[in-house]
């Protein structure tokens, strides 16, 4: 699978306890992503954060919080990344969504394999 030089990241702001038909929301849209075979799919895990409620979400000891901040970055060409996001819509009831244009500069394995 090849990625356009020019191409866009999705990003998609959400908390470790949003859910869609009981399933883990960020499972649910990295498993919809392979499923549309589009290039790849990464969640990372905020150690802090807060969103559209103003409520810190923190993995202090002392408030240790079961709705972390997550992240999933979707990166590939627009039009693979546009026919994604009415999918997305049906998966998700709130969050951020964001989509820029990025450069790619290496995709695929490395020259070793």
């Amino acid at each position: 699978m090849d990625i356009p030089e020019q191409a866009r990241i999705l990003r998609i702001f959400i908390g470790e306890s949003d859910k869609s038909d009981g399933r883990p929301l960020y499972e649910a849209i990295v498993l919809k992503a392979r499923e549309m075979h589009l290039a790849g799919a990464t969640v990372l895990r905020g150690a802090i954060g807060f969103g559209h409620s103003s409520r810190l979400h923190t993995m202090n000891m002392l408030r240790l919080s079961d709705d972390l901040p997550l992240v999933v970055e979707i990166v590939d060409g627009e039009a693979a990344i546009d026919a994604f996001l009415p999918l997305l819509d049906q998966l998700m009831t709130g969050g951020l969504v964001t989509v820029e244009t990025v450069e790619v500069r290496r995709y695929g394995p490395s020259k070793q394999d």
